[in-house]
């Protein structure tokens, strides 16, 4: 049964960009679809989305978010081919509501799914040994709370299933079960004059998949789910009452150990603190374990979108480095939206030359943040 074990190394290989074509020395965690966006607008604007306005994605990128929706009901959903250039049947998809209680906060819950497709298994003979449907998901729910009119904070509970093991090979890869938690916090200004526009700023950080570490293997084993550090800030420029652009930057970076560092064998909580200072390369290898977006939209009489963005990897990390575009449509409570992926680097990337889809419905009281 090789060719099983081929097949799920390309699929979830994918994640980091098929890390094992460059010599790197890039972090590994299990549970891969916790690091995949699968949200087109945020796709469209670089991957990021800790600090941007809230919308229906507000559990996946910071929960605190949702204590600024200006709606009282969310709901959204979306859709993300996964290595359709390779492999047929392979997606993420997913969920969500948001219920802004009142003026202060407001609750959310999350369902995320990854089907890894089918495996179709044949013995040394060629004769059929049955058909495996390897996948993983997360449910999550979360709470955000106003501290001030500006800044809010949230948390999230999260329950990671990771199943990728195949019954007939018999072999030795268990489900995994495993729980996360993120905090987060939003700042959003009130709206100010500039001059000759009107702006607001933006700013955010979220804390995601604190927990501790789970096993594939019944050997014991045990591996790092992908804790990871996200901050961002960002400017609404709002030039008139129909045009407005917004920009925004973000960096991020796994609070996990680094492969050949001193803290491969730590407890979570201790892996945690010592994944900033552990990397064989010294402190210049530790600043590379930091990506970063950039990414702007344009928004036209809150019903047209245009976005763009660029996301930026270290090569000795991982190597993604890619473009993003994307655009979307408001029709009253309707929205929908579309992201685009152009690699910009000789690593091949799982989402290139595929659209992300998601869409979204506000319902509801209509909240004005200020």
């Amino acid at each position: 049964m090789k060719q099983v074990a081929i097949v799920l190394a390309l699929i979830l290989g994918g994640i980091s960009s098929v890390r094992a074509q460059s010599e790197s020395n890039a972090i590994s965690t299990v549970a891969p679809l916790l690091l995949i966006n699968s949200d087109a607008r945020s796709a469209g604007m670089g991957d990021l989305g800790v600090a941007t306005s809230s919308d229906a994605s507000a559990i996946y990128h910071n929960s605190a978010k949702m204590a600024f929706n200006t709606s009282q009901f969310t709901y959204g959903v979306n859709y993300t081919p996964w290595l359709q250039n390779l492999v047929d049947g392979l997606f993420i998809g997913g969920g969500s509501v948001i219920n802004r209680i009142d003026e202060r906060s407001a609750w959310g819950a999350n369902l995320r799914y990854f089907s890894l497709g089918e495996i179709r298994l044949f013995d040394d003979q060629a004769q059929p040994q049955g058909v495996e449907k390897p996948k993983e998901f997360s449910i999550a729910g979360s709470y955000a709370l106003k501290l001030s009119d500006y800044y809010s904070m949230g948390v999230t509970l999260r329950y990671i299933r990771s199943d990728l093991s195949i019954n007939a090979a018999d072999d030795d890869i268990s489900a995994i079960n495993g729980i996360g938690v993120d905090v987060s916090g939003y700042y959003q200004s009130r709206e100010r004059n500039y001059g000759n526009f009107n702006g607001k700023w933006r700013a955010g950080f979220n804390i995601s998949n604190l927990g501790p570490k789970v096993s594939y293997s019944n050997s014991g084993d045990k591996n790092f789910i992908p804790t990871r550090m996200r901050l961002g800030g960002g400017f609404d420029f709002i030039m008139d009452d129909y045009n407005t652009i917004s920009v925004t930057l973000e960096t991020s970076k796994l609070l996990v150990p680094t492969p050949g560092g001193d803290a491969e064998d730590a407890g979570w909580v201790e892996g945690i603190f010592k994944s900033f200072n552990d990397a064989p390369g010294g402190s210049s290898e530790e600043f590379k374990e930091f990506t970063y977006s950039v990414g702007a939209e344009y928004l036209y009489n809150n019903a047209f979108a245009v976005r763009a963005g660029y996301f930026h990897e270290s090569e000795i990390k991982g190597n993604r480095q890619h473009f993003t575009m994307g655009g979307g449509i408001k029709a009253r409570s309707f929205n929908i939206d579309l992201s685009y992926l152009i690699n910009a680097s000789d690593v091949n990337n799982p989402l290139e030359k595929t659209l992300r889809f998601s869409i979204s419905f506000d319902l509801g009281d209509i909240y004005e943040n200020f």
